[in-house]
């Protein structure tokens, strides 16, 4: 018989609230040596995930500068997507995980295998999913979980 993502997973996961600041967020991440932590609700709802990646600006979004634009007829036409602008601005400026994290992150159920697990994680490039039933969270599983799941398999 297959193993499930419930085999595999990491069934008392650390996260943090919607409202937990980012530094405590960036501490937990730090002393539990972790590279993410799945954002929870009052009513342990999967709200968000927050990574690595979400807390480091690289690239074109380490220079927050404002978008290039162009004055005509006395008025202002930017030229690059506002929106874009305004979500690394809330994300320079974020203070609580709630404005860090990345919102409806990709979920997994405990009845899945491990091997569509897998499959998932490869298509999305995820490294973690959290592992969600009846929408509440009730577990992390990780791409390290999924080989060694396979290799029992």
């Amino acid at each position: 018989m297959s193993l499930t993502v419930r085999d595999i997973m990491d069934a008392d996961p650390v996260v943090v609230f919607e409202t937990t600041p980012v530094e405590q967020v960036i501490d937990l991440m730090r002393e539990n040596d972790l590279s993410g932590l799945p954002v929870i609700n009052d009513g342990g709802r999967c709200v968000g995930i927050i990574t690595e990646n979400d807390l480091v600006m690289a690239g074109e979004e380490e220079d927050l500068h404002l978008p290039h634009f162009i004055q005509i007829f006395g008025g202002i036409v930017f030229l690059e997507s506002m929106p874009h602008f305004e979500e690394r601005l809330k994300r320079a400026t974020a203070a609580s995980a709630k404005d860090m994290m990345t919102a409806q992150p990709k979920t997994i159920g405990p009845g899945e295998t491990v091997h569509e697990c897998g499959r998932v994680m490869a298509r999305e490039k995820h490294n973690r999913l959290p592992v969600v039933e009846h929408g509440q969270l009730v577990g992390m599983v990780t791409r390290v979980d999924v080989l060694d799941g396979m290799t029992r398999d």
